[in-house]
């Protein structure tokens, strides 16, 4: 896959032009950026006030670049401007048994959620998944249990909760449950 490519143009709801595209090893510093912004956030991902340095972030975004072009994941961005305000993925599971399998993630930008762009980033994303990887039959994804705009969402768009494990992520300090859901395709 082409480093940079678009594969989107739109508007949020409030009008504001937004791309999403592939990544390019140039990303590195506004990754980094984003990561450590959520991170401070203490949203629904896996950083949780940690920051991450640009030579981790570095190591990241290689190994992705690695995959996209051997076909074993797609990852987009998502831009207003200059500014990144989304990532999105599919990775294949590395391990043989399970090469069919693929895990979704997504992050939107604080001030930038509730704006159409997660369901638009959603159909994108699976979209290039069914496209460019070869032997992709299920999507799994995780969630925080206390996340009820992401929940919907997915359902939405056809997962299907297949265990719940209680107190399995940390939010903020209290335990939570942490939610396995899946995808046909």
């Amino acid at each position: 896959m082409k480093q940079g490519r678009i594969v989107f143009r739109g508007k949020t709801k409030a009008g504001k032009v937004f791309i999403f595209r592939y990544p390019e090893r140039g990303d590195v510093v506004i990754l980094t950026e984003y990561i450590n912004k959520l991170s401070k956030e203490q949203t629904f991902i896996g950083f949780q006030g940690e920051q991450i340095s640009q030579k981790q972030e570095k190591e990241y975004l290689n190994k992705f670049l690695k995959k996209i072009k051997n076909r074993e994941a797609v990852q987009l961005y998502a831009f207003v401007g200059s500014e990144l305000i989304g990532v999105s993925s599919i990775e294949l599971s590395e391990r043989s048994v399970h090469k069919h399998l693929g895990a979704f993630g997504i992050s939107i930008a604080k001030e930038y959620r509730n704006q159409g762009i997660g369901r638009k980033f959603m159909e994108k994303v699976m979209g290039e998944a069914k496209k460019n990887l070869p032997g992709l039959e299920i999507i799994t994804l995780t969630l925080f249990a206390n996340n009820p705009i992401a929940l919907k969402l997915y359902r939405n768009f056809g997962f299907k909760e297949f265990g719940r494990l209680p107190k399995g992520v940390i939010h903020r300090g209290k335990f939570v449950d942490h939610l396995h859901m899946y995808k046909k395709i």
